[in-house]
């Protein structure tokens, strides 16, 4: 069954690792098979990753969108991992979470519950902020 992808002017899509922005109307796309496809308002800049959550967040956006869990990927994935617990032990269900996903090698379902993970640091850091 195909996914029809509606994007709005100017909205940008990444559709099998490929940049697409649309012109200034509405388009409408059918997508007959499998690809990997982020919608602008998932896709994470390099310059947007300012926090460790997001920088994780980027991270496995790079591991979807490339395809795979490079040795790269992987080392700069466990060190951020690896960051966060030690400054926010609390984080342990939900990095536990994606942790599974990404061993799975379901890198969508890791960004689903990354995006959770950026919710809670903000609001950590919202509570630390009100207490300084």
């Amino acid at each position: 069954m195909p996914l029809t992808l509606t994007l709005k002017p100017g909205e940008r899509v990444i559709l099998g690792g490929a940049v697409i922005k649309n012109g200034p109307a509405v388009a409408h796309l059918q997508i007959e098979n499998k690809v990997t496809l982020l919608r602008q308002k998932d896709i994470l800049t390099d310059a947007e990753a300012s926090s460790p959550c997001k920088k994780l967040y980027l991270t496995i956006q790079l591991m979807y969108i490339s395809g795979g869990l490079t040795p790269d990927l992987a080392k700069v994935y466990w060190d951020l991992v690896r960051d966060i617990l030690a400054a926010a032990p609390s984080t342990n269900d939900l990095i536990s979470q994606i942790s599974a996903y990404i061993v799975d090698l379901n890198f969508y379902a890791a960004l689903k519950t990354a995006k959770k993970l950026i919710s809670y640091e903000e609001e950590l850091i919202r509570h630390a902020t009100k207490l300084g």
